[in-house]
């Protein structure tokens, strides 16, 4: 249980961290570009820590689930404003919704700040300045994936025996478990492994043909001999020992690319052993090729987050199924996962790997799902700094007066939904974190 609260603990604070660098990925060339930034605060909620510096607050508020900085003249001013006056928001998630509601008339600009305003920035600088915190995801999650991949490593599969399966798995029974007795369930029977006389520590030198100098060029003659009758030669107590073996024949149940089940069955040959696996360091140059496909894979599954929330609400929360383990989660199922990291029965390299793999792949989706382009969140901003650049490109070679700037202020409205909505999305998957969790187990 202390390992779990660790656990817990730990990645709370990797999430507060990752906020925080996201936000000062606004804050940073705001600040540059000479923008006024009154508060830069991580998390939400009432306020737990602050300190004014220069012109600027910095502190910490109760709910580690976001942040903001608050720049003056996110929004241009409206026809009913005055002079001088612009409306001020939030860069969060939900901070249009938040600034909002705590600030209900138009904060008055200092003297001095005409020219500091964050919608008198050329186009460049907004997008700049809106990017930086997406950006900063990305390279948090670069940076650990990086770690992961080259400082630790994945695991690999070596030649050596771990464990012996003791029954052929079915697709009923996929996990190939003996009975307490130790005999195999009704329908199945000995793997060839158990049968041969495998045992944990074997080092398999050849099967048949093959000589074994990896774990893929065993499964590969194994799967695709299903029924065939050889040799298996394996090092044990430092001789050679040959075994017999007749390769199972067994129909397993076909897994998509995101390692669901489907409906389709295929035969292979099946032996019933589990590998010894070894973390092998990978090359720099594979950090750039997995993110990539990460992140393909993310924006999938990202295009698709409507359908697997109603999948979530109708087959879990209302019809009672179990919970698919690529379900969406929240800051809290991930922080459960974290715990549940921390408290396995694995290597401190394992867990190192595992936690910092979920912190990485928070940080990917955290930036794809801020560029997004709606307000409130990042990629609104940009959009609408986009296309008043365009607008402003067609009025010069139509040779029409200069537009201004957009009135972004106009899609409040649109943000108030989307924030709302966002929100009833998040304390859907909270409830359903806390009332059936995605485990690891």
């Amino acid at each position: 249980m202390g390992l779990e609260i660790l656990g817990i603990t730990l990645f709370v604070l990797l999430i507060g961290a990752s906020i925080a660098l996201h936000e000062i990925g606004h804050l940073v060339p705001a600040k540059k570009f000479g923008v006024r930034v009154t508060d830069y605060m991580v998390g939400f909620g009432p306020t737990i820590w602050s300190k004014a510096k220069g012109e600027t607050r910095y502190g910490l508020k109760a709910f580690p689930v976001g942040g903001y900085i608050r720049m003056i003249g996110m929004l241009p001013p409206g026809k009913e404003d005055p002079e001088g006056t612009a409306r001020s928001m939030n860069t969060g998630r939900f901070a249009a919704m938040v600034a909002q509601a705590r600030q209900q008339s138009l904060e008055e600009v200092r003297p001095g700040d005409e020219k500091r305003l964050f919608y008198k920035l050329p186009v460049r600088k907004r997008v700049i300045i809106m990017l930086g915190g997406p950006v900063m995801n990305l390279v948090l999650a670069f940076l650990l994936f990086g770690i992961v991949l080259v400082g630790i490593g994945i695991p690999a599969p070596t030649t050596a025996v771990n464990s012996v399966v003791p029954c052929t798995p079915t697709v009923a029974l996929p996990a190939g478990d003996a009975l307490p007795s130790g005999a195999c369930p009704s329908g199945t029977s000995a793997t060839p492994a158990a049968a041969a006389g495998f045992e944990p520590g074997d080092v398999i030198v050849s099967v048949g043909p093959v000589a074994s100098s990896s774990w893929d060029d065993i499964t590969e003659w194994i799967r695709a001999n299903p029924g065939r009758s050889t040799q298996v030669v394996v090092e044990r107590d430092g001789g050679q020992v040959s075994l017999p073996l007749t390769v199972a024949d067994i129909e397993r149940p076909v897994y998509d690319e995101y390692g669901e089940i489907t409906e389709q069955v295929e035969q292979i040959g099946f032996l019933g052993v589990a590998p010894v696996f070894e973390y092998q360091s990978q090359p720099v140059s594979s950090v750039p090729a997995y993110m990539w496909n990460l992140t393909y894979r993310t924006a999938a599954a990202l295009l698709t987050l409507p359908i697997r929330i109603y999948e979530l609400v109708d087959e879990t929360l209302i019809g009672g199924g179990e919970r698919s383990i690529n379900s969406p989660v929240s800051v809290v199922g991930a922080s459960r996962l974290g715990g549940e990291i921390a408290a396995m029965q694995q290597p401190v390299t394992a867990k190192v790997a595992t936690f910092l793999g979920l912190a990485a792949s928070l940080n990917l989706f955290l930036f794809l799902f801020n560029l997004l382009p709606v307000l409130p969140l990042d990629g609104g901003h940009i959009a609408g700094a986009l296309y008043e650049s365009v607008k402003r490109f067609i009025a010069r070679v139509r040779g029409k007066p200069d537009p201004g700037p957009v009135d972004t202020a106009r899609l409040l409205p649109v943000a108030y939904v989307v924030a709302a909505v966002l929100l009833g999305v998040g304390l859907v998957v909270i409830w359903a974190d806390l009332v059936k969790p995605i485990t690891l187990s």
